[in-house]
């Protein structure tokens, strides 16, 4: 497995991914990600940014995460000083065609290994509260629970909020 950056060529791919994905999710009861997001406009903006990364096992895309600095104003309401410089996991999904084989977490691991190329100590990572395989994942990787809260941009939804300190 090679966790690169991605380049716009990725996207196509990336949306058959996600389009695998959300269906899974609202089965499980999760309904953070629709049909409206993520879209190719975000991932071709993370691609600009120079934050979006993906798992290529033998040229296919096995996941897709954002690595960000990017901290909502919510997060306060988990108790995190959003003024603290921190890599923030965004938009992490993995193909189910490739799920069991560690691609979370080394995308996960990949958020860690940015934060100590740019000396940053703080890692936070926010999950939709019905999101199982991630609330079992983030304390395996040594991630903490801070608090759940609540985004404008995704109403009626809640959030569970984790952060580990490198």
């Amino acid at each position: 497995m090679l966790i690169r950056l991605a380049t716009t060529a990725d996207v196509p791919a990336i949306m058959q991914m996600i389009a695998k994905v959300v269906p899974l999710m609202r089965a499980a009861g999760n309904y953070q990600w629709g049909d409206d997001y993520p879209n190719p406009q975000v991932f071709n903006k993370d691609i600009e940014l120079s934050q979006l990364w993906v798992a290529d096992i033998d040229g296919a895309v096995a996941g897709v995460s954002a690595i960000t600095t990017d901290q909502d104003p919510e997060y306060t309401d988990a108790g995190w000083d959003i003024t603290e410089p921190a890599i923030v996991t965004h938009r992490i999904a993995v193909n189910p065609d490739y799920q069991g084989k560690g691609v979370a977490k080394a995308l996960m691991q990949q958020a860690e290994t940015v934060a100590l190329q740019r000396g940053i100590t703080i890692l936070r990572v926010d999950t939709n509260s019905e999101n199982q395989a991630t609330q079992a994942l983030f304390p395996k990787l040594g991630y903490t629970y801070s608090g759940e809260i609540g985004l404008a941009k995704r109403p009626g939804l809640r959030f569970f909020c984790y952060e580990k300190r490198i």
